[in-house]
């Protein structure tokens, strides 16, 4: 049986389209083998963010190519799309699929087997006006499942490449996400992760349809689905429609990950951000009127051209104020071809270290107060894995709906990807403890308090 390995670089939508074209192979009769082990083909899917992604996705195409030089080895992803040339420019290099038409990586593996000519199958992704489907009906992974629902972005930040990597906004059509959201719950999966280039922007590429209607309709049509999480969505996605859904749902974790990049106006402006800090905190006020004592987590850049010190101090103010649960801190990365990259004030390395530090330290901090919160509180966890593989000893770990990261003992691994009441015992970050109170049978799940 001739064998087929994986490496996925970058985001959640890379490890959801790795584990499509697995489905693809595996249709076809192939075996899936470890990434450093011996393959007859190699698939790396590419990040191309930073240009650090852009290294690190050389390296490993090298590598691949080290393991098994007589294998095919195909090169999607990112970096893919947006630099062609400079991935088939790679000696060993055969197959290069951009951010779509991965469906024909198959057909590209037996042409190229047949002429022994590489193969450049990129094309122009702005172009693109149609989600390209790509089923999943199960994840290597056994506890969450990620639903990709939409491709691509509108925005164009002055810092990102993204649109010029993934094409413009197009949605998955509504009973293709519904079908496959019950396909995963039938093969067992307990929580469904939404998710997307620009997730919560699903819908504004349709007539009569929109992100909260998906919402309401994942709830109401998909049998035994027990908690829903959405990646990520923007402020300025979050409608009144959508707060009122967040507001109503039984089965929406109670977790938003909103992207908030800098809480400087200044700064928001020259990122080409679609908010002010006014307009992200009111509508943050608005969601946890909706729905009280959610997590709200975030990203933030710091050092982005032309940040003074004050224009940072706004930004940790803000996110203290704000009291967000946990944050992923960057330091801003130079993008070769963005607008960012040409702007004058670059900050030194050593002050935007030193700002990450400080964001980091509140960030732990935050999250240790929210855990708090939740002190002898039952809550609902999916255990994922056994805490230590090594040496086992007898703890689980897992995530709440409301993305508190808990271990707690239970004497055997038919625990995990279980529905599991938890009740926590020690808070702490990053992880907190519980004692296990009881499996949840098939119910739904309730928002516990």
């Amino acid at each position: 049986m001739p064998s087929v390995a994986f490496h996925t670089l970058g985001c959640k939508v890379n490890h959801y389209e790795t584990e499509a074209i697995w489905q693809l192979f595996k249709k076809s009769g192939y075996d899936r083998a470890e990434f450093e082990k011996h393959a007859d083909v190699y698939v790396i899917n590419t990040c191309t963010v930073t240009n650090t992604g852009d290294q690190k996705s050389r390296q490993t195409i090298r590598r691949a190519i080290r393991s098994n030089p007589d294998a095919v080895i195909c090169v999607t992803g990112c970096y893919a799309q947006t630099s062609p040339a400079e991935v088939m420019s790679i000696p060993g290099v055969d197959i290069v699929v951009g951010t779509q038409d991965r469906n024909h990586l198959l057909g590209f593996v037996d042409q190229y087997r047949k002429d022994r000519e590489p193969i450049n199958g990129v094309s122009d992704i702005m172009k693109a006006k149609i989600y390209e489907e790509l089923d999943v009906p199960e994840f290597t992974d056994r506890t969450r499942a990620s639903l990709k629902i939409q491709e691509g972005c509108n925005n164009f930040c002055t810092f990102c490449v993204i649109p010029w990597a993934r094409g413009l906004l197009r949605s998955r059509e509504p009973g293709n996400v519904l079908k496959q959201a019950q396909q995963l719950v039938d093969a067992g999966y307990k929580e469904i992760v939404l998710t997307g280039i620009h997730t919560a922007g699903y819908g504004e590429d349709m007539d009569n349809y929109n992100f909260a209607r998906l919402l309401r309709d994942l709830e109401n049509n998909v049998h035994g689905l027990t908690r829903l999480r959405i990646s990520s969505i923007e402020a300025s996605q979050i409608t009144d429609e959508v707060i009122d859904v967040v507001g109503k749902s039984k089965i929406l974790a109670r977790h938003l990950h909103i992207p908030l990049q800098a809480g400087s106006d200044t700064v928001l402006e020259r990122m080409h951000r679609k908010y002010k800090t006014g307009f992200f905190a009111e509508k943050i006020a608005r969601l946890r009127q909706a729905l009280p004592d959610f997590a709200l987590t975030s990203d933030v850049i710091v050092g982005f051209p032309g940040e003074t010190d004050e224009e940072f101090q706004e930004t940790y103010d803000f996110i203290r104020d704000l009291h967000f649960s946990e944050l992923h801190v960057f330091p801003y990365s130079k993008r070769t071809g963005t607008p960012a990259a040409g702007m004058p004030n670059q900050i030194p390395d050593e002050v935007k270290h030193d700002r990450v530090n400080r964001l980091i330290e509140l960030s732990a901090k935050l999250s240790e107060e929210y855990a708090e919160r939740y002190l002898d509180q039952v809550l609902e966890v999916i255990p994922e894995e056994p805490l230590n593989h090594r040496e086992p000893d007898g703890y689980f770990v897992g995530f709440t709906d409301n993305y508190l990261k808990v271990k707690f003992k239970y004497p055997s691994t038919d625990i995990v990807g279980k529905l599991v009441r938890i009740k926590l015992i020690k808070t702490g970050y990053p992880i907190s403890e519980g004692v296990y109170v009881r499996i949840v049978e098939s119910e739904p799940s309730e928002a516990m308090g």
